[in-house]
């Protein structure tokens, strides 16, 4: 079984300078001949991630999006330290080849990582990916079981104690996620004021301090293409910190869409957790749980929260598309989406025993 995750042709407007890609390569890494190729990745509304070869070489160089960004939003440096700092004690991180702060390159930070050759999951298993329901539980356990292995590192020994801000990582978030919304709120999408005050009024006190991913998904989780049940790789640490456990396990069940969920939830899906044999929400809290060591009493806070930043992350995308600073049309119907993640909430805090 291979199914090997391939980058594909470059988006409209988002092609690199290949001649300065070259350059900077063959000085990075010794012993390149020839002339790259470049493709991209699909997907990913964020950062771009785009495919470099030379013949049997590959490699991966990511950078931010195009237009005017806040640096300290897509810092690609730091998510290179971060990658680099975890390797030694969490081995699933990529290898980091070179980075640049150089603007006369590319024009912005970038990096440069070793390419993991495996599958990666996205919205649908691919065509042929053949996996039993006892197989697709031990897939999603495994997978259940590196969020851990994460949450687990001892962050002063690898150097990344000093990642965070320190004691109050609930109540940052809180306040951060509240502000960004109001600063992306369009007209057409509720104002989330009955969610926000939930949620700052419910917060409970900071848990451990660790390392946390903050992006955790299947789609950022790389497959051993000879044995699609093991991990190798775990990507996308632009938004890796020091925190609370269980917000990074909220953040992630915000897009662990099961089998029986309503269908407009089943549209947002991106991931195949509907699939027979996944865990439901409540299955892998309990697991979580029991395998961590890390407990909450009620999970209700954690969950509404990631379904409140999801809102967020979708709101600030759209408004990008609602003000015509993106043409992308997959971005049409995000004010749907948040609104309708605002009902979610709303939903949820009513049945809340909090």
């Amino acid at each position: 079984m291979t199914h090997i995750d391939q980058a594909t042709d470059i988006r409209d407007g988002e092609a690199l300078d290949l001649a300065a890609v070259d350059r900077f390569m063959k000085q990075a890494v010794p012993g390149l001949k020839g002339q790259p190729t470049l493709r991209q990745y699909p997907g990913g509304a964020s950062n771009l991630t785009y495919q470099v070869d030379y013949g049997e070489r590959s490699f991966v160089l990511r950078r931010p999006p195009f237009g005017q960004i806040a640096r300290s939003a897509h810092d690609m440096l730091r998510e290179a330290r971060v990658m680099q700092a975890l390797k030694p004690v969490y081995p699933y991180v990529p290898t980091i080849v070179a980075t640049c702060d150089d603007p006369a390159v590319l024009g912005c930070d970038f990096y440069v990582m070793e390419r993991l050759e495996g599958i990666i999951l996205r919205q649908d298993f691919p065509e042929g990916f053949n996996l039993d329901e006892a197989g697709t539980r031990t897939l999603c356990l495994n997978v259940i079981d590196k969020l851990v292995d994460l949450h687990t590192v001892d962050a002063r020994a690898a150097g990344l104690d000093t990642l965070g801000k320190g004691p109050g990582y609930v109540q940052r978030q809180i306040r951060g996620w509240s502000d960004r919304f109001r600063r992306a709120r369009t007209e057409d999408v509720g104002d989330f004021d009955a969610v926000m005050g939930w949620l700052a009024d419910k917060m409970p006190e900071d848990r451990a301090q660790v390392i946390i991913h903050n992006d955790y998904r299947f789609d950022n989780v790389v497959l051993n293409p000879d044995n699609p049940l093991e991990v190798i790789g775990v990507l996308d640490w632009e938004m890796a910190t020091i925190g609370d456990p269980l917000m990074d396990l909220g953040n992630s069940l915000a897009y662990w869409v099961q089998a029986d969920d309503e269908p407009p939830f089943q549209m947002l899906r991106r991931q195949p957790t509907h699939r027979p044999g996944m865990l439901t929400r409540q299955q892998v809290v309990d697991y979580y749980m029991e395998r961590s060591g890390f407990h909450a009493d009620n999970f209700d806070f954690y969950e509404i929260y990631g379904l409140f930043r999801l809102a967020v992350i979708i709101q600030q995308i759209y408004y990008r598309y609602y003000h015509g600073q993106t043409r992308d049309k997959r971005f049409a119907i995000f004010g749907q989406a948040a609104n309708y993640l605002e009902q979610r909430c709303q939903r949820r805090i009513r049945e809340s025993r909090l």
